[in-house]
């Protein structure tokens, strides 16, 4: 990827305290990357590259306040999330809206107010954290929504910039080993393991995010990729 006039590479990453979004954050580090990271946690993360900002991603004025200070960046990475599950007759609405405010009403957020200025410039990257089960999952109907809009989102606005010099793409992993499988709210609802017979690790979404922010990655874009241990395989 072509980069701006000063030779920087500046990347926003929300969810950048723990799982998904800290590895993307370390990957993107050891590349070069300068990061940027979005997350209503306090920074885990120590290091010279690296800049925290506290912001709750399911609250539209916050994100519009933290994205105008930001400045331009060259990489969107938005790995934020919330599993909540349930099946039909115990859905909550509550956990339903955050979930969509979180994955969805926050990726447009972000994306409307950074992808501009990478139209304008020619180049940038947006990767947007989905999941394998966006085609559907029993007891997890509401996530599965939320994270299935994230694929209409990708393939919308990857045909809108794709003269532009700019990228957007869909990483969606299975289950995979972060601090969200230990979460109370999913006691009755255990993760399923991948036909690998393992966990996905979250270094391995990492790769990919750093794969499709390089310049050998310029031709992909609108896509949905799965990392899936062999989950998605008929059977």
């Amino acid at each position: 990827m072509a980069t701006s006039a000063s030779n920087e590479r500046r990347a926003l990453v929300t969810g950048t305290s723990s799982g998904i979004g800290l590895a993307i954050a370390l990957q993107l580090l050891d590349d070069g990357w300068e990061v940027t990271g979005f997350d209503i946690a306090t920074a885990t993360l120590d290091h010279p590259s690296f800049s925290p900002v506290q912001v709750d991603l399911s609250d539209g004025a916050a994100i519009d306040a933290a994205t105008s200070a930001l400045g331009p960046v060259q990489a969107l990475v938005h790995a934020a999330g919330v599993l909540r599950v349930a099946p039909l007759g115990a859905l909550r609405a509550e956990d339903g809206q955050r979930m969509w405010q979180l994955h969805v009403d926050a990726a447009s957020r972000l994306a409307n107010r950074v992808v501009p200025a990478m139209v304008a410039a020619g180049h940038g990257r947006v990767v947007l954290l989905g999941s394998r089960v966006a085609v559907g999952s029993p007891g997890r109907s509401q996530y599965a929504a939320s994270k299935a809009a994230l694929i209409a989102f990708a393939r919308s606005w990857a045909a809108e910039v794709v003269a532009s010099g700019v990228t957007v793409n869909v990483v969606s992993p299975a289950a995979t080993a972060t601090p969200m499988l230990g979460d109370p709210s999913r006691a009755a609802a255990s993760p399923v393991l991948p036909p690998i017979g393992r966990l996905i690790e979250p270094r391995e979404v990492a790769s990919l995010v750093g794969y499709l922010l390089s310049p050998a990655a310029a031709a992909i874009t609108g896509q949905d990729i799965r990392i899936c241990g062999g989950a998605s395989l008929p059977r």
